[in-house]
């Protein structure tokens, strides 16, 4: 029992070594604060929804009744008010980037409508603004095609269709897109900020010399290292807490629909696995650069192919095997599952238990390579 208690105190108070050295860097303290609050928000309202204020132009080379009432179906807010140009403008426009989209409107083109005839509008798209340009095209061709359908049959009609399609928007009624990039990029800050936190402390040790201090006391490496893990991991539960509470459902207007508690318990198993994680890369590289370039190498594709971004379902079958042993993976299933469906336990109950089968996996890791590299660190 006293060895018990021993092990546990030496572990604390390491721990609370951890903080203090945590509490020294202001880089770092300020890096945490910036990420959880004015990195989220800017992932959540940088990113436009859908269309918003597209610049479009129209060449009206036709100046027919059908043409102005054309140039009159683009309005704000998914368009801005069309600038009427000339052909000869039309290039330098595009070049220029003042205009997302130009329509051009042929000659005789009522004309040649009336007439049976088939006349072409053509569409020009700067498709380098990626976030527009796709989205938009298709709400250009649907508003064209409608147009010109009404005025052919000389008035405005609802066509009935036979079949009657009920839409019902699960999770996100109003289809908000700051919601679902102010979630996502709350989950990927808590994976980066662990790692980099629980790896900067070990080669902090280095750098300062105080691994030198370490390997006289009365410690073991699996103190030192549960001493980091605990430590950095409560900075960044307590971070996502309050991130939580304040950024994403106070300022960003994120509902929350399942329970905070069961979220955070799932916060502390992914934490467990992802410190685990910095250590062992920190006991690979030899200097912060390196541990930095590490980091980029490991935590891009583990966040990019974790289903976050992309579903999962929509990867190829040898991704999603692979990607089946890193922890962001489950962490992201039960994240959605928790913030955006209101999922309980027995629902999420699978990947927090890969989670803690992944975070003991790579504890142990962690902590023999720790082992065999401490002597070197001094």
């Amino acid at each position: 029992m006293n060895a018990i208690t021993r092990h546990l105190s030496n572990i604390a108070r390491l721990g609370v070594k951890e903080l203090w050295s945590l509490w020294r860097d202001p880089m770092m303290l300020v890096l945490i604060l910036y990420l959880f609050t004015v990195a989220v928000y800017s992932s959540a309202r940088a990113i436009p929804e859908t269309l918003h204020l597209a610049a479009i132009a129209v060449v009206d080379e036709d100046r027919s009744p059908l043409s102005q009432r054309i140039v009159g179906a683009f309005y704000p807010p998914l368009f801005t008010p069309p600038a009427v140009i000339t052909r000869d403008e039309m290039d330098a426009g595009m070049d220029t980037g003042d205009y997302t989209f130009v329509l051009n409107i042929p000659p005789d083109f009522q004309r040649d409508m009336l007439a049976g005839r088939t006349p072409t509008v053509q569409l020009n798209v700067d498709a380098t603004r990626m976030s527009q340009a796709f989205s938009g095209s298709g709400y250009i061709q649907q508003i064209v095609l409608a147009e010109v359908q009404e005025f052919a049959r000389r008035y405005r009609a609802n066509t009935t269709l036979p079949v009657d399609i009920a839409t019902r928007m699960r999770f996100n009624p109003t289809l908000t897109q700051a919601w679902f990039a102010g979630v996502m990029q709350y989950i990927n800050y808590i994976t980066l900020v662990s790692i980099l936190l629980t790896g900067a402390a070990l080669i902090r040790e280095r750098e300062h010399g105080t691994v030198e201090h370490l390997l006289v006391m009365p410690v073991t490496p699996t103190e030192i290292m549960l001493g980091k893990v605990w430590s950095m991991g409560l900075v960044v539960l307590v971070a996502a807490a309050l991130s939580l509470l304040f950024m994403l459902r106070g300022v960003l207007g994120v509902p929350i629909e399942g329970s905070v508690p069961l979220f955070l318990t799932g916060v502390a198993l992914h934490l467990f696995a992802t410190t685990s994680m910095g250590i062992f890369l920190a006991t690979v590289a030899r200097t912060m650069p390196q541990f930095g370039l590490l980091v980029i190498l490991t935590i891009l594709p583990m966040q990019m192919l974790s289903g976050g971004s992309t579903p999962f379902e929509s990867m190829p079958l040898f991704v999603q095997r692979v990607m089946q042993v890193a922890p962001t993976t489950h962490f992201v299933e039960l994240a959605q599952a928790i913030l955006s469906r209101g999922a309980g336990m027995a629902v999420v109950w699978k990947p927090y238990l890969i989670l803690a089968l992944i975070g003991c996996i790579l504890f142990a890791l962690s902590l023999s390579r720790f082992r065999k590299t401490i002597g070197q660190m001094a």
